[in-house]
Parts: C-alpha cells; sequence; structure tokens
C-alpha cells in the first residue's frame, strides 16, 4: 500500500517536541506541538492546514511566533487546536503586537482556534489579520470521542492526559485505501485511468452492486466507453485499512494515562512517544511528570503498536542516546516487563 503522507521529526530527539506530517499527494501538511519550529523551512510552514498542540509549555508553543510571522500577509487560513486556555493564550501572543497597518495586507492571514473540555465540547474563535487578529467568537461544536477534524482523507482524535496540568494525545487515522488489481482489469479489458476515481469513490461511500459504473478511456485515437456494475468490478476491488499514527508526549506514568495512551494508539502503524528519562531514575521522571524509556517500551508494546519512535530525551543524557533508545526497545520487544 502506497502511504499518502510521511512523517518527521521537527527536532532531534533532544529538541523541542514537534511532528509534522506531509501529505504526498496535497499540498497541505499538519503539524502536531509549536515549539522550537526553526528548522522547518518556510515553503513547508506555508503548508499547514491544522496545528495540533498538546499543551503550552513553552517548548510546545514558543513557535506560534514564528508560525505567525511567516504566515502574515498569505491569503492561508489554519485551525489550530488545544487544551483548556487555548484561546486565551492565543488572543495574549496576538495582543503583544501592534496590527495598525495590517488592513493593507494582500492576504488576509487567519486562525481558526478550538479549545477542547473534557466533556468533548469545542470552544471556537476566529482571528483575522484584517481584523487586527480580534477575538470573533464562533459557534462551539461537539467532538464525540474526541473527533477534532473527519476529512475524507483523514481524522485526528484527541485525549486528555495528565502532566500536572490537561495534556493532549493525537491520533492521526487514515482511511480506508480501495486497490485495484490491474491484471484482473486487463483480465476484463479495462485499462486504468482516471475513471477509476470515480469507482473508488463509490466503493468507499458503501454504494450497492447495482451501481453502474461508466468507464472511459482512448483506444488508437477514438474514445472508447463501457458501463458495468459494481459487482462485475469486485473482483479488481481490495479494500485495505488506512495508517494510524499516535502522538504522545508530555505524561506522568499512572494507570490512568496507560489506559487512556493505550486506547489512544491501539493498534497504531507508529506510535511517537516521550522517553525522556532512563528508569533508573523513575523517581525524577515522576516528580518532572514525565516517562521513562522503559515505560514508553512498555506502553507502545501494550498498544500493539507496529512501530515506536521516541523523542523529547532529556540533557541529563547528552551523550547516552544509544542507552535511551536501547531501553526502549528492550520494554518494546518484551525484554523486560511493564
Amino acid at each position: 500500500m502506497r502511504p499518502t503522507f510521511s512523517l518527521q521529526l521537527v527536532n532531534p530527539p533532544f529538541g523541542d517536541p514537534g511532528l509534522l506530517v506531509d501529505f504526498l499527494f496535497e499540498k497541505r501538511a499538519l503539524l502536531f506541538d509549536l515549539g522550537d519550529i526553526r528548522a522547518l523551512p518556510p515553503r513547508k510552514l506555508l503548508r499547514l492546514s491544522h496545528v495540533f498542540v498538546s499543551h503550552t509549555h513553552m517548548d510546545h508553543f514558543m513557535g506560534f511566533d514564528w508560525l505567525l510571522r511567516v504566515s502574515l500577509g498569505r491569503p492561508n487560513a489554519i485551525q489550530l487546536f488545544g487544551p483548556p486556555g487555548i484561546l486565551a493564550q492565543v488572543e495574549a501572543k496576538l495582543a503583544a503586537y501592534t496590527w495598525n497597518l495590517v488592513h493593507n495586507y494582500e492576504g488576509n492571514f487567519t486562525l481558526l482556534v478550538g479549545e477542547l473540555h473534557p466533556d468533548g465540547h469545542l470552544e471556537r474563535a476566529r482571528f483575522a489579520c484584517r481584523e487586527r487578529f480580534q477575538r470573533q467568537p464562533l459557534p462551539p461544536v461537539q467532538c464525540d470521542d474526541g473527533l477534532l477534524v473527519s476529512e475524507p482523507g483523514f481524522r485526528v482524535r484527541a485525549t486528555f492526559l495528565d502532566h500536572e496540568v490537561p495534556v493532549l494525545g493525537f491520533a492521526l487515522e487514515e482511511p480506508r485505501h480501495v486497490n485495484l488489481w490491474k491484471n484482473r482489469l486487463g483480465e476484463m479489458g479495462l485499462p486504468v485511468g482516471p475513471w477509476l476515481q470515480g469507482l473508488k469513490q463509490a466503493v468507499l461511500a458503501g454504494a450497492s452492486d447495482e451501481t453502474l459504473i461508466c468507464a472511459r478511456w482512448q483506444s488508437e485515437g477514438r474514445s472508447v466507453e463501457r458501463t458495468l456494475t459494481l459487482a462485475e468490478l469486485r473482483p479488481a476491488i481490495r479494500i485495505v485499512p488506512g495508517s494510524r499514527i499516535a502522538y504522545v508526549t508530555d505524561v506522568v506514568h499512572h494507570a490512568e494515562n496507560l489506559r487512556r495512551i493505550v486506547e489512544l494508539a491501539r493498534g497504531a502503524d507508529v506510535l511517537l512517544i516521550e522517553s525522556v528519562f532512563l528508569d533508573e531514575d523513575a523517581a525524577h521522571a515522576a516528580r518532572k511528570f514525565h516517562l521513562t524509556a522503559r515505560q514508553a517500551g512498555d506502553i507502545a508494546r501494550a498498544a500493539a503498536a507496529g512501530q515506536v519512535i521516541p523523542f523529547h530525551f532529556s540533557p541529563r543524557y547528552a551523550g547516552r542516546e544509544a542507552e535511551l533508545r536501547w531501553e526502549l526497545d528492550q520494554a518494546f520487544r518484551g525484554g523486560q516487563s511493564g
């Protein structure tokens, strides 16, 4: 199955947390966390359609200003989601600047900010450049099961976690894929071509077997057209599940956090999870409300993740990165008990 997006940690594992998800076949990207994002070139930041902020500690939110600087004067809009308090914090950041000339800007860069609450209530507001980024309330919505975004190409869910302050963990879910067997289409006398997009859309929409699909193509300089039922085409169709990615950072190790993370990341193809301390420093990790590498590996194994990627290493282990990775890998593969 050909992936539809690529993953990139914004910084090396000792740097500020952040994950860029770049869509391969669309001019768009998603960003999880807004710490130091200067490693991302402006061309990538200008692809952003959505930003998901786990919490507003400085190493997760200081990049807001740089994103704003790059985006000013552009016609794009970004949807930004975060935990309770994010609306007031975005408003305060914007209020720190003078906007007397922005009505002259050609592009009306706009932020659509959503503040998620534990009951699923999403409080929303709009901040537009030409309105000098004054807060304009939007109707609230309800996010059942933490579903923040649902588009044809992806969904993003959030769950509340504990870092002494509320923190959001995120899961990015890709919808099912419709793959087509070219050899079976060939046996039916059908070539590949643009007409297959209509077939895929019908399958994903749950169309009945009686649905008519029109195949059009060019052959030897003339147009050819055939109409078949979906039932006739099903032998050439294979439906496969989409990929699932979970992003978890800044959480303390306790039973409720573990339950929520495992539920969020269950069966994920990739789990990106903080691995801040070595397990020899587990007591210190608990005081700091962070995970050890071993705890992160145990969580990834409990969630049955296909792959685990650690990040957010403590600077105290500079030169000892291999130890953190080894400890996580041993726990993930079952070499140590949780």
